[in-house]
């Protein structure tokens, strides 16, 4: 009920929250467990929420973190996997 009123979020959004994420592991902030914990929640709440667009533009704002590295090869399997993106 509550779920339908929820706004989808900015696939701009999602990519700052990714490379925040990443960078946190990178930079030592976030151990592993912390970072699973923090980019299982992110998922989650994307299910929730969903991100506004269609599929070809939420992957032209979301794929260059792959090319980058910013994202691992393993959590972009994932991520696209989970939220239906694949």
């Amino acid at each position: 009920m509550a779920d339908d009123k929820l706004t989808p979020v900015a696939p701009t959004r999602v990519a700052q929250e990714l490379k925040a994420l990443s960078d946190g592991r990178q930079s030592g902030k976030y151990d592993k467990d912390e970072y699973e914990h923090r980019f299982s929640r992110m998922i989650s709440e994307l299910r929730d929420r969903r991100i506004d667009g269609t599929r070809a533009e939420i992957m032209a704002v979301l794929s260059p973190l792959k090319m980058d590295g910013t994202v691992s090869d393993d959590d972009w399997k994932r991520l696209v996997t989970q939220l239906g993106l694949a």
